[in-house]
């Protein structure tokens, strides 16, 4: 996946054609590029495990599997100039369509199987537990939500070239295709976009761990930090901001609103979800009433 970044990295350079509003090898570049991210944290995720090893080595091998698959399909329909996702204008292309959707399937099951075993492994730090399982979950739901991208849309799809009938699916919500969009992830500025919530839901598989990285290494500089207790209640404020987030953008997405441009019901509760995180994270650090000590035997002895 590294070396495919680097070979769509020069496409993007050298090549100028343009698909569906965006330069053609830009989407080989982005999937690579999370793929890097994906398959490292997973990796690193396997090796906390204490039992199904064999079973967990066996679902990485098939996420490795079906992501090159997918890699492979996306590839040889940028050098075809074709859309591979949601393409279904020829027999060929329905084809290469729905092998991708059957990888996908079959690598989020994998993901799954490991999510299971991480949830059933003993993890001592209950911070680094609930890190791990927390982002596995949120990125299993994330993913999930690219299934909705897949279902029939009512919505024209005139942009690219393409029509109705040669397409299943689509990233927008509300407008076609290929419209304007947001430089560097390409999601639309006039219209619900499913791709926001996926990826964001997706990469709390790396954002909740490096998190309590980060509580760790600034543990050293701040007392409050280097209780576990803490990172532990920081933690929790943090799982849950974070799938309030996802849910929040996920429901903006389907109403057909643009991520930059929420309307006031979605800014009320992007608000109150702010405003839980802040006090979540205030009461996560707030000292606790050390422990009163109870009194001795000779104590409570009644004085004659």
């Amino acid at each position: 996946m590294a070396a495919l970044a680097v070979v769509s990295a020069v496409g993007l350079v050298v090549d100028d054609r343009v698909l569906v509003g965006a330069p053609i090898w830009a989407k080989p570049f982005k999937f690579s590029v999370s793929f890097v991210a994906y398959c490292l944290t997973l990796a690193w995720m396997l090796t906390l495990l204490t039992r199904g090893r064999r079973i967990g080595r066996w679902a990485g091998h098939v996420v490795v599997l079906t992501g090159l698959i997918e890699m492979v399909i996306i590839t040889v329909q940028v050098v075809r100039g074709k859309r591979s996702h949601f393409n279904t204008a020829t027999a060929f292309d329905s084809a290469l369509w729905n092998a991708m959707g059957m990888t996908i399937v079959v690598l989020w099951a994998a993901t799954l199987v490991i999510a299971v075993l991480l949830l059933r492994t003993r993890i001592t730090d209950r911070a680094t537990a609930l890190a791990v399982r927390g982002g596995l979950l949120i990125a299993l739901a994330g993913a999930g939500l690219g299934f909705l991208m897949t279902l029939p849309s009512e919505t024209p799809q005139a942009a690219g070239n393409f029509d109705a009938a040669d397409t299943m699916g689509a990233h927008s919500v509300g407008v076609p295709d290929g419209g304007p969009s947001m430089p560097l992830t390409g999601w639309s500025t006039t219209g619900g976009d499913l791709r926001a919530p996926h990826f964001v839901g997706m990469h709390a598989l790396q954002l909740l761990p490096l998190l309590l990285i980060a509580l760790v290494l600034l543990a050293p500089r701040f007392a409050r930090l280097r209780d576990a207790g803490v990172r532990l209640r920081l933690m929790q404020v943090a799982v849950g901001g974070y799938a309030a987030l996802v849910a929040l953008i996920t429901w903006q997405a389907l109403r057909g609103q643009p991520l930059i441009h929420p309307d006031g019901v979605t800014l009320a509760a992007a608000g109150a979800i702010l405003a839980a995180v802040a006090c979540g994270t205030w009461r996560a650090l707030r000292p606790t009433a050390p422990a009163r000590p109870s009194r001795t035997a000779a104590e409570q002895e009644p004085v004659a």
